[in-house]
């Protein structure tokens, strides 16, 4: 009995799948990082791009990419097949990486991150689709947060193998893009041998989820929905705490330290987030995270020494820890099972447009009135996202649990 007793207690282990899921994540990310944290400052100094550019081309690419993973959670859902759209999205990022350093002009760079954002487009609602198939209701807070984690841990390796890079090479940024496309491609790799996942039965024609029930997702879905938009109206793109890293005095070359900063805070807080979720509801770590995301907008907005600066980027890390597995996890509780991908791509492309008014918006206060009016602005979107989220936390919970 007393055995029976701790088995019944036990919580499954996290499976291999998600493991795998994660180490690919941070193999791209560590390439990624090692592009974004550097690709600001190239097109300031190299292409002569301005603030207002750089928020386009960034809201432009995950707006892209948001759009992109609508369709292909439809056609992962469909098709009942995962790991084939995956292998596409990840391998069209590792395409992308060597344009950049073969970019002439910024309507190259443009074309580069719209393919990067289409890759990881395709291979998002599906990737988090598989993580909800094969993960018990129970840990899915735990495997997503634990699937964020190693994405951070690439996020911040990533910036310090591109410091070492800046400081070896004398600042040769180009140099530094050439490598990325290694650990860009190794990621594929291991997603193809890595993971087998067995084609789930494509059943009656009939029963196949279609395009239009995109639109008819359940009461639950859309409340999930409708908060991932409330907190992606506060936060812009990091792109601008790289900019800012350069306005408080950092050099070139350490301006990737940022991401280090930012990316550890987050990774180290993403996983005992999703437990504790698991434990005690999503929907507090969620309301915990705009408060510290206004924290860090006030900090960030009035920094004007690196120590300041700082403060406010482990602030903001702690806000991408207590909220960005924590919403994957909502739309996993309350999508229904043969509609896991499509929720996520809805999810997907309502923040991606979200994302793409809001950078727009940030890139054009920083233009025309400076990084502070910027910072202000997201400060003042989180105590009105703070009190519209409490309000729909006055509701029904997601997934059927309280917070």
């Amino acid at each position: 009995m007393p055995e029976a007793t701790v088995a019944r207690g036990a919580k499954a282990p996290i499976p291999a799948t998600v493991w795998v899921l994660g180490i690919v994540s941070l193999a791209m990310d560590i390439s990624s990082e090692m592009v974004q944290t550097l690709l600001p400052i190239y097109l300031v100094t190299e292409l002569a791009a301005s603030a207002l550019a750089i928020g386009f081309i960034e809201g432009l690419s995950v707006a892209i990419a948001m759009v992109t993973r609508l369709f292909s959670g439809v056609v992962s859902d469909w098709t009942g097949k995962r790991k084939p759209l995956a292998v596409l999205g990840y391998g069209l990022g590792a395409i992308s990486k060597p344009m950049i350093p073969l970019a002439s002009s910024l309507g190259w760079i443009v074309a580069a991150k719209a393919l990067d954002r289409v890759g990881k487009g395709i291979r998002g609602a599906p990737r988090d689709a598989l993580i909800a198939d094969t993960t018990p209701p129970e840990i899915r807070g735990a495997a997503f947060g634990l699937r964020k984690s190693l994405d951070t841990v690439g996020g911040f390796i990533g910036p310090l193998v591109a410091i070492g890079l800046m400081l070896a090479t004398g600042g040769d940024i180009l140099t530094v893009f050439w490598i990325a496309t290694l650990p860009a491609f190794l990621a594929v790799a291991l997603l193809v041998v890595g993971i087998s996942v067995p084609a789930r039965p494509p059943g009656r024609a009939k029963d196949r989820p279609r395009l239009a029930e995109a639109g008819r997702l359940n009461p639950a879905t859309w409340a999930a929905i409708v908060a991932a938009c409330i907190f992606t109206m506060a936060r812009f793109s990091e792109a601008f705490l790289l900019l800012k890293s350069q306005e408080v005095g950092l050099a070139a070359a350490w301006v990737p330290i940022t991401m280090v900063v930012m990316h550890v805070v987050y990774g180290l807080a993403a996983y005992p987030v999703g437990r504790l979720s698991d434990r005690t509801g999503r929907l507090g770590p969620l309301a915990v995270s705009l408060v510290l995301l206004l924290a860090a907008d006030l900090v960030l907005a009035q920094a004007g020494s690196l120590p300041a600066f700082f403060a406010g980027i482990v602030l903001w890390g702690l806000h991408m820890g207590f909220s960005q597995g924590i919403l994957a996890t909502l739309i996993a509780d309350a999508a229904p099972a043969r509609l896991k991908a499509t929720a996520f791509g809805v999810f997907n492309l309502m923040t991606g447009l979200t994302v793409l008014v809001g950078n727009v918006a940030a890139g054009w206060l920083w233009q025309a009135h400076g990084s502070s009016a910027t910072f202000l602005a997201s400060a003042a979107l989180s105590v009105v996202a703070l009190i519209a989220f409490l309000l729909l936390r006055g509701s029904k919970k997601p997934g059927g649990t309280t917070a």
